[in-house]
């Protein structure tokens, strides 16, 4: 179990791929992973230059959280990650106190169906979401960056393994400028009709 004053940092990278790989992913996790069972999520986040900070509603597993990530999705593999348990209950008051605050971020909200994994000690969570489509995320926690380089090549031997391709760092970067982008406008289509 993690000290209170441990750090937190996941070494996580991701690929998108259509529904068939979905399919064929699933099937091969099922047969030979570890299950660890149904996680879908509604998450709130306000998105910031530099990091991410989100409300989580963990509606398969009736948990909700607030996490800190002290890195932004494009910007490398590590993500050190401050959270706070709440109750589910109270995720709407959380976020008004958010939206109260005036934080200077722009808040987005993606659905994601999601299931999770562990295989060869990599945790894998087979993911869809309408922002991102068909997707996975491959991670490994670590206390400290020095394991850093060992957990990167452990994932991307289980990403050969499962033939899929990581993003890069620029195409991360691409892939959620335009997401957010795209559901910017949405939203004031939303308001205007």
């Amino acid at each position: 179990m993690k000290k209170n004053n441990e750090r937190q940092i996941e070494i996580e990278f991701r690929s998108r791929f259509d529904e068939k790989k979905y399919k064929e992913l699933q099937e091969f996790l099922n047969q030979k992973a570890e299950d660890l069972g149904a996680d879908d999520k509604n998450v709130l986040f306000f998105i910031f230059p530099n990091k991410l900070f989100k409300v989580v509603d963990n509606v398969s597993q009736k948990t909700a959280k607030i996490v800190l990530k002290l890195n932004k999705i494009g910007r490398g593999s590590d993500f050190e990650e401050i959270e706070i348990f709440i109750d589910p209950k109270q995720v709407e008051k959380m976020l008004r106190i958010f939206q109260e605050l005036n934080l200077n971020a722009d808040l987005m909200e993606s659905f994601q169906k999601r299931h999770n994994y562990r295989y060869k000690e990599v945790e894998i969570a087979l993911k869809y979401s309408d922002h991102w489509g068909y997707h996975l995320e491959l991670e490994i926690l670590v206390s400290d960056l020095t394991k850093k380089d060992k957990a990167e090549q452990k994932i991307k031997e289980v990403a050969d393994e499962l033939n899929i391709s990581l993003m890069s760092d620029k195409e991360l970067q691409e892939f959620t400028h335009k997401a957010e982008e795209d559901y910017k406008k949405h939203q004031k289509k939303d308001e205007l009709d």
